[in-house]
């Protein structure tokens, strides 16, 4: 096994598609983490002084014009410098790891790592039944789920340490950008997004080993492909439009996995109409929690289903 596995890790490297995939896999999160750096950085002494002066001009225009801005004229001093000084200040947010986490950069990082790689595993295997060249390698091993695991352990393990380096580099960039510009961080916030960028890692390389299952079982890149953008584009849709639940949204899912858990819209009984919502009135605030292990548990019968009708269809069915 270990013989067939090595084989399969030497055809991936040679293959031009899969090295392209791979390459913009490391690229674009590189691009995506010095977009972040730069979109945060600090205010220069030129840029202090332009907001200086903007700021002066538009708190002369408030005092001039009080009710323009919502201000009482009696307190248009006060009021009109403290409502300034919260337009201008902070207008480029500091860098923040909780904040990449929660609704930045980390998300993203993700959705491109899993995109990439889901293609890398797909075009590997879908070379080798355009060409024909699957029967020809099962002259050389005629056991076909031997085949099978072998390249399935090539695709998944390449995809897994290409997206955790990636992330560990994405995150320790951030890490050290916030350490130089002596940004203050929460205990643990490292540690928290190391383990984010490995959940979105294990999340990239499992969508690879779909891919790869999908493409052994259709036997085309192009019919994986499409089933996967039907399913992308109108899976979402076909669950609203039959109100079953945010917590099937696929989107909601991998948010839970990443982030460790995340939180669903429920439309609040009628009970609730002209109550005053307490905070710990669950039932009230139209909002539960989706746990990691129910979208791992989402994704992974998924991916069982597919992996098995894959195998199945592969041991069965003639190879051309």
């Amino acid at each position: 096994m270990m013989r067939l596995v090595g084989v399969e890790l030497t055809r991936l490297r040679w293959r031009r598609a899969v090295l392209a995939l791979v390459l913009l896999a490391i690229v674009v999160p590189a691009l995506i983490a010095a977009s972040r750096i730069w979109a945060t950085r600090p205010l220069s002494q030129d840029e202090l002084d332009d907001v200086a002066s903007m700021k002066a001009e538009e708190v002369a225009r408030c005092v001039e014009h009080p009710r323009q801005y919502g201000i009482p004229k009696a307190h248009a001093e006060e009021q009109c410098e403290d409502l300034v000084r919260g337009w201008y200040y902070g207008a480029r947010q500091p860098l923040s790891l909780s904040r990449e986490r929660r609704e930045g950069s980390g998300i993203g990082v993700v959705a491109v790592l899993t995109a990439f790689l889901l293609l890398a595993g797909t075009t590997f295997v879908g070379h080798d039944w355009n060409t024909g060249s699957m029967s020809n390698q099962l002259l050389f091993e005629a056991r076909r789920g031997r085949v099978w695991t072998a390249k399935a352990v090539a695709v998944t393990g390449v995809a897994l340490a290409v997206s955790a380096v990636v992330s560990t580099a994405f995150w320790l960039t951030m890490w050290s950008t916030m350490r130089a510009r002596d940004i203050p961080m929460l205990d643990g916030a490292l540690g928290d997004s190391l383990a984010f960028g490995l959940r979105g890692a294990l999340f990239a390389a499992a969508a690879a080993l779909g891919g790869y299952a999908l493409t052994m079982l259709f036997r085309s890149t192009v019919a994986t492909v499409g089933v996967l953008f039907g399913v992308a584009l109108a899976g979402g849709i076909i669950i609203s439009v039959l109100g079953i639940g945010d917590q099937w949204q696929p989107q909601k899912n991998v948010s839970a996995i990443v982030k460790n858990g995340t939180l669903y819209y429920v439309q609040p009984p009628p009970s609730c109409e002209g109550r005053v919502i307490e905070p710990g009135d669950d039932e009230c605030l139209g909002e539960r929690e989706l746990p990691l292990w129910r979208g791992a548990t989402y994704y992974g019968l998924a991916l069982v289903a597919t992996a098995g009708a894959s195998v199945v269809s592969f041991r069965r069915r003639d190879v051309p």
